[in-house]
């Protein structure tokens, strides 16, 4: 069973996550970890990760809209991070150059979670690169499947809505920074993220009706907490 009392400890301990987000999500990301109940941190500069990630409680590291500053800052979290990290590889097939920067990111650390999507990794290959890297991997899409190498979630629901709102998967990554930073079994984490997020989507259509995707979107930031 999901533990949903989670949210109750997010709205009593305000956990810091610092999001090294990309151009395009960073608002909503923020907006939603502020919904929660958690405080989002947005640093990006290479020289303050450092300070940064010695205060937070748990780091949420997007490679989307990337530059070389930027997986310089992700490179300084992924080393210097003494709590839980999360990684979505954003469009990590879109270059070379990206392919290259994640993979180097890769070798320096060990994320808690892997937050992918069915175009940036297969199912079948989900529980071999939670076994091999030691972590949580979390392939989103209609259905969720997390797994931690032994244990297998599938996450389904939701609403098709979701594609026409830029950056959900970014959020639903931030939603597991939010879980990890008080729960302790980062796969569970993930799985209350993956579930809470369908229930979001749900309850947002819902609330948008027959209108459109800016109202849905605007449904999905004002996110259920009991």
């Amino acid at each position: 069973m999901l533990d949903f009392t989670r949210l109750d400890k997010v709205r009593r301990q305000r956990p810091l996550i610092h999001c090294v987000s990309n151009i395009v999500t960073a608002n909503d990301c923020a907006n939603l970890a502020l919904a929660v109940g958690a405080s989002p941190m947005m640093a990006q500069a290479p020289e303050e990760m450092e300070a940064i990630s010695a205060v937070s409680d748990a780091t949420v590291l997007n490679t989307g809209t990337p530059d070389a500053e930027k997986f310089r800052a992700c490179r300084i979290c992924a080393v210097s991070a003494r709590h839980p990290v999360v990684l979505d590889p954003v469009g990590v097939g879109a270059s070379p150059w990206r392919l290259g920067q994640v993979r180097a990111l890769l070798d320096l650390f060990t994320p808690s979670i892997l937050r992918v999507n069915l175009g940036e990794a297969r199912a079948d290959t989900a529980m071999d690169l939670a076994r091999r890297r030691g972590t949580a991997v979390l392939l989103s899409g209609p259905e969720d499947l997390i797994t931690d190498g032994a244990r297998v979630w599938c996450v389904t629901g939701g609403s098709g809505r979701m594609s026409l709102v830029t950056g959900t998967g970014c959020m639903l990554s931030v939603l597991c920074g939010v879980f990890a930073a008080v729960e302790p079994d980062a796969a569970a984490a993930a799985a209350l993220a993956s579930a809470f997020w369908k229930i979001c989507a749900r309850r947002a259509e819902h609330l948008a009706a027959d209108r459109g995707s800016g109202s849905f979107r605007t449904a999905l930031l004002t996110p259920p907490i009991r």
